[in-house]
């Protein structure tokens, strides 16, 4: 039988897996760095760089707050003055916990994989609003050239201490680029302004030891596929059932793989039930095979939101392994 890590790199590679990867089973998550502040389900924060968050008690999870009182960046002409970036900690006492979860991973069968979120588009948008960012790129697009760049050196700064402390193989990284239908900006304004941001962040970890960029982006983003693979992407977590899997697989299967294809808001709500979640696994993985896919709900995050859906799908997922190999 084949370790978790042996059987992630047989399917991603499209040699010969022993069962499906189940979800997240191969990915050992360190959520520990000292770089962003805790969520706090009930309460309001704000993050190190001025963004205020809410998390409603009745909602599955946090995020920006808006109003003109509480948006960091008021004019993107002028992101200079209202941006501050912040200081990355760097002391062995902040970082002693990320280190003793890296150091305690089993590396033949997981990946170390540092938790990053937000990414850039969503860094965009968590400081001025959607609606801001998205009129930006039409508008002003000197200095979204220029903002986007002061936060890719922030993350490039942030990714070598990363490295220097953890040695991480793998990177689990958070960037949602669209709604469940279609992606937030056009694949010809993603290649101009996103593209060569995520190339240098990704490029600077393959060249450093990390050996698998997993991205999340729970949406639709077929459209951005060929940009995932130029920027060094080995897997896109996260990819709905709206973006014909099956299709990309034998697009695109030798150089990307897809791991999704369980939408949450099908699977994980308030009134779930095993025989759907047995329903929709049979379906996802008879649907999209055993290669260059891995069967998993499209939150991004370990672990589900209602009662023990996470643990269900994951056993369904054991049972279709033993069906079909």
């Amino acid at each position: 039988m084949l370790t978790k890590r042996q059987n992630l790199l047989e399917t991603i590679k499209g040699g010969n897996p022993d069962r499906f990867v189940n979800q997240y089973e191969y990915l050992n998550i360190i959520m520990e760095m000292p770089l962003r502040p805790k969520s706090q389900k009930g309460g309001t924060w704000k993050d190190y760089w001025g963004v205020t968050f809410q998390w409603p008690e009745d909602q599955l999870g946090a995020f920006p707050v808006h109003d003109n009182e509480h948006k960091v960046l008021k004019d993107v002409t002028e992101w200079k003055k209202y941006v501050k970036i912040p200081k990355i900690e760097t002391s062995d006492e902040a970082w002693a916990a990320a280190v003793a979860h890296a150091n305690s991973v089993d590396r033949n069968e997981e990946f170390v994989a540092p938790f990053w979120a937000p990414g850039i588009f969503e860094m965009t948008h968590y400081l001025m609003g959607m609606e801001d960012a998205l009129m930006g790129l039409y508008e002003e697009p000197e200095a979204m050239h220029e903002l986007i760049d002061a936060l890719t050196q922030y993350e490039l700064d942030a990714a070598k201490v990363i490295v220097e402390k953890l040695h991480p193989d793998c990177i689990f990284h958070h960037d949602d680029w669209g709604s469940q239908k279609n992606s937030f900006v056009s694949p010809e304004m993603f290649e101009e302004f996103f593209l060569p941001a995520y190339k240098k962040i990704y490029g600077y970890y393959k060249e450093n030891g990390v050996e698998l960029i997993v991205h999340h982006s729970d949406s639709y983003a077929a459209n951005l596929v060929p940009y995932m693979i130029e920027m060094g992407i080995d897997i896109w977590q996260g990819t709905m059932k709206t973006n014909n899997i099956p299709e990309l697989i034998k697009q695109y299967g030798e150089k990307i793989t897809f791991m999704g294809g369980l939408h949450s808001g099908e699977i994980d709500f308030p009134d779930w039930t095993p025989e759907n979640c047995a329903k929709h696994v049979e379906e996802a993985c008879k649907a999209n095979g055993k290669k260059y896919f891995i069967p998993c709900l499209t939150s991004g995050l370990p672990g589900g939101y209602f009662g023990n859906v996470y643990e269900v799908v994951t056993n369904e997922i054991d049972e279709m392994s033993k069906k079909m190999f």
